[in-house]
C-alpha cells in the first residue's frame, strides 16, 4: 500500500477517532496531518509497517497529545488519551466513528455551506482547493469558512454523537448534501472518495431506513459508480454514448435499482430520488431522452440549480435538436463552470459552427483541472482541425 492509498483509506478514520477522544476537529486534523507527514519521511527508509492504519493512528495520537498539552482546556482529555495510548499503542479501535464525525460537522449551529465544507475536509480529507472547486467558491473564502466552522464547534461545545431519532430529520439534508458532493468529487477520478461516499450512503440507509432520500442517494451513487470501468478506460474520459456497456457492473446496477424501488415504495420523489430515476433511465437501451428531459425538468423545479438546467439542456437537445439545447444554455450564468463550455461546444459542433465550438472547448480547457477531461477536450479540438 502506498502512502497516498493509506491517506485515502485512513484519513477520515484517524480524524474521527481523535475527535471522539478530544472533541476538537482542528486539533484532530492537525495531528492527523502531522502523522502522515512523519510517515512520508519515515516509511521510505524503514519500510511500511505491517499495519499502516495502526501506525498512523498511534502517531496521530502522540502528535495530538504533544499539541494538546499546550492547551489548558484540553488537559484532562489529553491525559486520558495519553493513558490509552500507553496501554495499547498499536491497537485499532473496533468502532468506526466517521458517521458521528459527519453529524458533528453537519450540526445545525453551523451554516449549511460550512457543514458541507467541513465534512469534506474532516472526513474525506479533501484539500481546501478541491473543496473550493467542488463548491464553486474562491479558495481564500473556503479557507476562512473552514476555520470559522472549527472555532464554532469548539466554542459551542457541540457534542460528538449521533443525533436522536427526533432530530435526525432536520440534520439529514445537510448530511446527504455532503455525501453527494464527496461522491461527485470521486466521480471525477478519485475512486477513493467515491468509495467513501458509497460507504457513507450505506451507513445512512442503516441509520435512517425509513427516509426515501437516503435510498435515493444510495441508488444514484451505485448506478453512476457501476459505469466506472467503462468511463475511465485508458487515459481519457469516455462519454456515456461511447462506453462499452459490457464493462458496466451489472450486479451494482441491480443493487441501485433495488434501492430506487425501495425509495419509491417509501413515497419518495425528492431530488435524490429523481436523480436516481435519471440514472435508472440511462441504463436503458435505447434511452428515452424525452423522459430524461422531463425528469431533469422536475429536478430543476426542486433544486433551482443552474447545473441541473445545464443537464436538462443536453437532454432537450437530444429530443428537440442542438439549437434548442443551446438556447437553454445561453440563459445560464455558469461562465466559470467547465462543463458549460464543453456542452456548448458539443452542441455548436453538431450545428456545424466549428469556429465557435473550438472557442468553447478552448475556454473549457482553461478552467478544467481534471486530466481526463483535458484530454477529452483536446481530442475534440483535434477532431475540429
Amino acid at each position: 500500500m502506498s502512502l497516498e492509498q493509506a491517506f485515502r483509506d485512513d484519513w477520515g478514520f484517524v480524524v474521527a477517532n481523535l475527535v471522539a477522544s478530544l472533541g476538537d476537529v482542528h486539533l484532530a486534523e492537525e495531528a492527523a496531518q502531522e502523522a502522515f507527514e512523519r510517515a512520508a519521511r519515515a516509511w521510505p527508509d524503514t519500510g511500511q509497517p505491517d499495519s499502516p492504519r495502526a501506525w498512523l493512528l498511534t502517531t496521530a495520537r502522540r502528535c495530538a497529545i504533544d499539541r494538546g498539552r499546550r492547551d489548558r482546556t484540553l488537559a484532562t482529555k489529553v491525559e486520558l488519551l495519553a493513558a490509552e495510548a500507553d496501554r495499547a499503542p498499536t491497537t485499532i479501535p473496533a468502532r468506526d466513528d466517521r458517521l458521528e464525525l459527519i453529524f458533528l460537522c453537519c450540526h445545525p449551529a453551523l451554516a449549511l455551506d460550512s457543514q458541507v465544507a467541513l465534512t469534506l475536509r474532516a472526513v474525506g480529507g479533501m484539500s481546501t482547493e478541491s473543496i473550493a472547486r467542488a463548491l464553486l467558491v474562491p479558495e481564500p473564502t473556503m479557507a476562512k469558512r473552514l476555520v470559522r466552522a472549527k472555532h464554532k464547534i469548539r466554542a459551542a461545545g457541540i457534542p460528538f454523537r449521533l443525533p436522536s431519532a427526533s432530530t435526525i430529520q432536520e440534520r439529514l439534508a445537510a448530511v446527504l448534501a455532503v455525501v453527494y458532493l464527496i461522491f461527485n468529487e470521486g466521480y471525477g477520478g478519485r475512486n477513493d472518495l467515491a468509495a467513501e461516499a458509497l460507504w457513507l450512503g450505506q451507513a445512512l440507509v442503516g441509520l435512517a431506513p425509513d427516509q426515501p432520500e437516503t435510498h435515493g442517494l444510495l441508488a444514484m451513487m451505485l448506478l453512476h459508480d457501476s459505469r466506472r470501468d467503462a468511463r475511465d478506460a485508458g487515459d481519457e474520459l469516455v462519454l456515456l454514448d461511447e462506453q462499452d456497456r459490457s464493462l458496466w457492473d451489472r450486479e451494482q446496477i441491480e443493487r441501485g435499482r433495488a434501492s430506487f424501488d425501495l425509495a419509491l415504495a417509501l413515497g419518495g420523489w425528492g431530488p435524490y430520488v429523481v436523480q436516481a430515476a435519471i440514472a435508472v433511465a440511462h441504463t436503458a437501451e435505447p434511452r428515452d431522452w424525452r423522459h430524461i428531459a422531463v425528469l431533469y425538468g422536475r429536478l430543476a423545479e426542486l433544486t433551482r440549480s443552474p447545473v441541473v438546467e445545464l443537464n436538462r439542456a443536453i437532454a432537450v437537445a437530444e429530443v428537440e435538436g442542438p439549437a434548442e439545447g443551446l438556447r437553454i444554455i445561453d440563459r445560464l450564468d455558469l461562465d466559470d463552470y467547465e462543463y458549460t463550455h464543453a456542452a456548448r461546444g458539443e452542441l455548436l459542433r453538431r450545428l456545424g459552427r466549428d469556429a465557435d465550438a473550438r472557442e468553447c472547448f478552448r475556454r473549457a480547457l482553461t478552467i478544467t483541472s481534471n486530466d481526463r477531461q483535458r484530454r477529452h477536450l483536446e481530442r475534440r479540438l483535434a477532431e475540429l482541425g
